[in-house]
């Protein structure tokens, strides 16, 4: 019960890892408010975690306040915020994508990542006792190894760790204990991805290209991903801030020589 008393938010909670992350934080203690669009999966993730849902699109930033204004009124505080909220819906590769697309991925990963930091800094300086909290951003291994395919989402996951050692270099010169962190996820074996799986022409073959990524031979599980969140929002780790943690099975270490 190491997050007991602490209040979380989390974006794009209704599945995957933000469905993950909500219920790891609950089970540590934490009451945890999430968003998301998806209203009927909403309720199974209440159901199950006993979070608190806001239907919120975090890329309306005129809808923002209402948000941090709605949990500092019902729970008090704001100690730990996970941007998860992405898309990779209209991604191709830098000859192929459209403007739509490309304004899609960036409004949602980028823009989106850069509201909620904005605003959570801003709640968590309502704090009782001062400017304090952890900030934890979903990037993705392939800021460090991008997709030919996927120009936007490989552009915005690497813009969010520059946003996340921005914010946390602010925060500190401002003298706020507030931190801010990135993970960088490799393939996590969420439903998506199971589904993907499946619903190939071959899915013993696509599983073993997905696990074949790493090193470890396998994916990560939501539960491994989430439990780096939890830490990162923790006071276990109060003297990390600005720093990037690949969770990547060694996928983007390196290679073995020939």
């Amino acid at each position: 019960m190491r997050l007991e008393g602490k209040v979380a938010l989390v974006t794009g909670g209704t599945s995957g890892i933000g469905a993950g992350t909500v219920g790891r934080l609950a089970a540590e203690g934490a009451r945890v408010v999430f968003t998301g669009s998806n209203a009927a999966a909403a309720e199974q993730v209440c159901a199950a975690t006993g979070a608190r849902f806001h239907k919120h699109d975090v890329t309306d930033a005129a809808a923002w306040p209402e948000l941090t204004d709605m949990i500092l009124a019902d729970f008090g505080r704001l100690d730990i915020a996970f941007a998860n909220a992405g898309t990779e819906s209209g991604d191709a590769s830098v000859e192929d994508i459209t403007m739509d697309g490309w304004n899609k991925v960036v409004g949602v990963n980028q823009t989106g990542a850069m509201l909620t930091v904005q605003h959570a800094i801003r709640a968590m300086k309502r704090n009782a006792q001062g400017p304090t909290g952890a900030i934890v951003v979903n990037s993705s291994m392939n800021a460090h190894r991008a997709m030919g395919n996927f120009v936007a989402y490989s552009v915005t996951k690497a813009a969010v760790v520059a946003l996340v050692k921005s914010a946390a270099v602010h925060c500190g010169n401002q003298g706020y204990a507030i931190r801010v962190n990135a993970i960088l996820p490799g393939v996590v074996e969420t439903a998506m991805i199971r589904n993907i799986i499946e619903g190939s022409g071959d899915p013993a073959a696509t599983r073993a290209a997905y696990e074949g990524m790493s090193p470890l031979k396998r994916m990560a599980s939501v539960e491994e991903v989430a439990a780096l969140v939890a830490w990162l929002g923790s006071d276990e780790s109060r003297f990390v801030s600005g720093s990037e943690y690949v969770i990547d099975g060694a996928t983007t270490a390196g290679m073995m020589g020939v």
